[in-house]
Formats: structure tokens, sequence, C-alpha cells
């Protein structure tokens, strides 16, 4: 082979792998674009590319998803406008050309118009060293379904489900911003906190459901009293919260108030038919006088709200610093009153009872006394319904029957004298499945005879649960144990109870001896109430005698017993034992 010829393979063999070499690359990057197209095709995407320097558009992918139009140029961009809610085009034509401003990126949520699709428009721009644009790749991303979910947790992050009012955490958050603005601008916010009066009683009565209904319903009403500067809440089960700013005027706490009440004059209407009446009871506190901080500020309307409650309810109360004090006095007795449960740190004083015709001993009344770490004595007046608030009244409630029973055995032991204990029980411990088991395990540990132990009840613990308590004492009863009607008089149902209660014994409140004396009105209702009382077969107890006059004035009428200060104050333990000592020499 000469030269020329050995030349001429060798350029044809570089040829030929030139052409091979190229041929591969080509069928490498043949694939690689279908892949890309692939992708492109398979998403929810659209794109349109447009190279600046040959004035070349294309569009890739899913283009027809989103538009029925081609784009050929880019003049053609400007029928986007047409397609989306008239709101977005200025927006949208900013986005498209953002090289006028040298950005090389964005993103907008655009949604097209008369179709419930929303879409992602992103923009990409390629620039040259030199910094003018070469490639522009424009993105359609179709976001409707993540838009919706993300419009649900909003929804969920600052609306309630069951009245579509604001939800507790948004409703401090917009609080709080009315505070910041009202420190800025001198002004007052007023804070209604609202809770249903005896909602217990519809959810039982009634069920969940209905009560779930009935709360709706409330809360679709109060979703009209809400304006420019007032914010409203519906915090849980049957509390709202009402935000002011400003209160004044049409706004005003005393306006907003009359417009509710003047609602609940008329029934809500129930799905099933039923038609139910609601009373309110609001607390209402104010910044910056009650509190300078969110939660703080809504804490004291609650803490009104509750005190309102304790004096009555469908009312509305205003906050004043002698509520607040109140109330911390309170938290902090009950603080003390967990400490004096743990160390059983309490003492029982018993007043005697006596017959008014030989002033005989009939029985003494159990009565727990407590003092604090400093020595003060804290009436069972204060600490008792803190006790029954915080459920301390049921290990109370336990000592005092077993401390009580252990030291009537002890007299009984001692003295032989036959009498009576009677035992305070508050309606939280009749509430107990246990109540019954205990009070006779104690009395059989004890010796004790039924018929020795007298409980005390007064209407108040009847009132929501007449049945199931009326229940357990006719079982008591039934054993041996009596039953004793306390501050008979001094409530609105006392006659209905006669007839329904198992009753042994009634007590003629303090409030009837205190004038029984000077006022005539109240001598005819004493008596009457003695005589009816006699004929229904019911032994009678004065309480509050203080004076020989009120003890003779109820012995000429046939009281059977007395029980106060005249013969008897309470005392402890071992007095007792020397009033036994007297009356068994």
């Amino acid at each position: 082979m000469g030269y020329g010829e050995y030349i001429r393979v060798q350029n044809m063999e570089e040829l030929k792998y030139q052409v091979d070499l190229l041929n591969a690359m080509n069928q490498k990057l043949s694939k690689e674009e279908k892949m890309l197209r692939l992708i492109c095709e398979t998403s929810n995407s659209a794109f349109l590319y447009y190279n600046y320097e040959e004035d070349r558009v294309q569009t890739i992918a899913n283009w027809d998803h989103f538009f029925d139009f081609a784009i050929t140029d880019m003049h053609d961009l400007s029928r986007l406008y047409e397609c989306v809610e008239e709101k977005y085009v200025i927006p949208l034509e900013e986005i498209l050309f953002i090289e006028r401003q040298g950005l090389k990126s964005q993103t907008i949520d655009v949604k097209l118009r008369d179709r419930r699709i929303c879409i992602e428009v992103e923009v990409n721009v390629v620039y040259d060293a030199l910094g003018s644009a070469t490639d522009k790749i424009i993105r359609f991303k179709d976001v409707t379904k993540i838009n919706s979910q993300n419009d649900e947790l909003t929804y969920l992050a600052y609306y309630d489900i069951l009245t579509g009012l604001y939800n507790r955490n948004y409703f401090v958050r917009l609080l709080g911003e009315y505070l910041r603005r009202a420190e800025e601008e001198n002004e007052t916010v007023a804070v209604m906190f609202l809770d249903f009066d005896d909602f217990r009683r519809i959810n039982d009565g009634m069920g969940i459901i209905a009560g779930d209904e009935l709360v709706q319903l409330f809360g679709q009403y109060l979703s009209d009293l809400i304006g420019d500067n007032i914010i409203i809440s519906h915090f849980n089960s049957d509390i709202f919260c009402i935000g002011v700013y400003g209160p004044c005027g049409a706004r005003s706490v005393e306006t907003i108030y009359k417009t509710i009440s003047e609602r609940l004059k008329k029934p809500f209407k129930l799905s099933n038919g039923q038609e139910i009446f609601i009373t309110v009871t609001v607390g209402v506190a104010e910044y910056p006088e009650a509190a300078s901080k969110t939660l703080e500020l809504i804490n004291c309307a609650e803490i009104v709200m509750f005190k309102a409650k304790s004096t009555g309810k469908d009312k509305v109360l205003y906050y004043n610093g002698t509520i607040l004090d109140d109330f911390l006095k309170n938290v902090k007795i009950e603080n003390k009153l967990k400490d004096a449960v743990f160390q059983q740190n309490f003492t029982m004083y018993y007043q005697p009872q006596f017959r008014t015709n030989d002033k005989a001993l009939r029985g003494v009344e159990a009565l727990i006394r407590w003092k604090d770490d400093n020595g003060k004595m804290i009436s069972p007046a204060v600490f008792i319904p803190i006790a029954e608030k915080s459920g301390a009244i049921v290990p109370i409630g336990t000592w005092v029957i077993e401390e009580s029973l252990r030291a009537f055995a002890e007299w009984k032991r001692k003295y032989h004298y036959p009498m009576v204990m009677s035992l305070n029980v508050s309606a939280i411990q009749y509430r107990q499945p246990d109540f019954i088991d205990k009070v006779l395990n104690l009395m059989d540990k004890y010796d004790v005879s039924p018929s020795e132990i007298e409980l005390e009840i007064t209407e108040s613990i009847l009132i929501d649960d007449f049945t199931e308590i009326t229940e357990k004492l006719v079982l008591l009863r039934d054993i041996g144990v009596k039953i004793s009607l306390d501050d008979f008089g001094t409530g609105y149902s006392s006659l209905s109870y006669l007839k329904g209660l198992p009753i042994d014994t009634l007590k003629i409140d303090k409030s009837f001896i205190d004038t029984v004396i000077t006022d005539e009105n109240t001598r005819i209702i004493t008596e009457s109430i003695i005589y009816m009382v006699k004929k229904l077969g019911y032994e009678t107890i004065a309480e509050g005698v203080e004076t020989e006059e009120q003890f003779r004035y109820l012995n000429e009428i046939d009281c059977d017993n007395i029980q106060g200060y005249f013969l008897g104050k309470p005392m402890p333990s071992e007095k007792i034992e020397n009033l036994l000592a007297d009356m068994t020499a």
C-alpha cells in the first residue's frame, strides 16, 4: 500500500469514528430529550420556552390542560390576561416580563376566570455574561388541590368548626393586636365572657348532639354581631368570648348585651322542630382597668362571669377590684385546703340539740372547723363551697363522717346516753357511686346503729339531681337512717319537697327564729309550719335559738327541739363529754 493510500484509509477511519461518535451522541441526546419530554408531559404542569436570540417560542407538556389557544410568538402572551380573574392581570403581566427589572426568578398564584382552577406561575430567566437575557422558561402548575388543602388547614387554624366563629387561639391573637393598638391610641378594649345557664341540663336531658346544635345556632346568631372593631370566638362547649375595641355607642357592652338579651326572648329551633329557650351569664372586663395583658384580661372576664353565676344567673356583671381580690383569696384558700386534706388538718365541733319540753339532750350536729397554718380560723361558709368546686369535699366529707362516728362510739361506750348524731352531707358526696357503702361500712366499723344517725340535706342539693339523690335517701331510710331537711323555708319549693322526700325531721331556718318574737307575719308562718309538719308526722327542730323568750315561745307552740346559743354553742368533743356526764349524773 502506498503512502497516499495509507493516508486515505486513515482519514476514512477517522471520519467513520467521528460519524459513529456523533450518532452515539445524537442517540443519547434523543433518549434524554425523550426522557425530559416524558417527565414534562406526565407532570401536572405546562411550560413555555422563549429564546431571545432566535425570537422563538415553544410550548411543552400539558398546555391544553390550561389554555385553549397556542402561543406562536411573545405577543400572544397577552391572551393569558384574558384567562385569569381581573385582580390577577397586573401581577401576571409583571411576572411574565421580570427581565425588565433584571430579575432571575419569581412566582405567583393566579385563578383562571370562570374555572375553579388555581395556577402557580413560575418564571425563570437566563442571562449571559454581559447581563442580557438569553432564555426564558415559564412554568404553569395546577395547585388547586394543594391550595384547597392549605385553605382547610388555614380555616382549622383560625376558625371553630362547629360555629364558624374564630377559635380561641386566633381570638387571643386578634385581641392582643387590639390591646397593642389601644395602648398606642390611648383607647379601651372590653372583653365579654358568655356562658349558657344550666347547659348541663340540656346536654343530659336532650343529648350532646342537641346541645351542639344549640351552640351552633347561638354561634351563628353571634356572627351577625361581628363588625368593625368587634371580634367573637367560640371558646369551647357553651362558652363564647366577645372582644370590643373602643366600646361605645352601637358597639358598647350595654348595647351588645341588650341585643343578645332581646334575641334570647325567642327560642332557638332545632332541626327536629323542638324549640329551646336559653339565658346567658356575662362577665365583663376592660383594658387597661382590669388587666394590661391579653390572657389576664380574658381571665378577669371569666372570673367576673363565675362571680355573676354565684349570685344568680341571666345577668351581666362588670369587673371591679373586689371580685378579683376575692377570687385570689379563694385560690389561696384552695391551695391551703389541698394540704389540709392531705394532712387531715381539721377539727370537729358539735352543737347540742335539746328537747323543748324538758331541755334533755336530743343529740348533736357535727360541724367541721379548720385553722390554717397561721392559726386563723376559716369559716365553713368560705371553704366548703371551695372544697365542693375543687372536689376536695369528697375526702373531707368521708373524714367528717368517720371522725364523728368514732367520737360518737366513744361517747356511747362511756355514757350509754341515747342520742342522735346529725351529719351534713354535700350533694357531691351523695352523687358518689359508693356513698351508701361508705356510710354503712363506717357504721359497722364503729358499731353505730343506723337509727342513731341523721343525715341532713338542704333544698340546694336536690335541684339538679332530685331523683337520683331521693332514691339514695330512700335506701338509707329503709335501713333505719334518719333524714333531716335543713334550712326549711329559705328556698322556693320547700312544700313540694315535703310531699316527695323520705324525711323524718324538719329544721326551721334561723331567719324565722330571729324575728319570730317581733314580727307577727313570721309568727303566723312559723306556727303554720309546725302545725303542718306535725300533721305529716315529722319531728321539728328550730335553729338559731338565742334567747329565753324565743325558747318559751317555741315551747308554747309545740316545737319539738331547739338548737342555738341559748342552750349550747358548738363545742369540741371533750365539752360534749362534760355535757353527757352532767346528763347521766
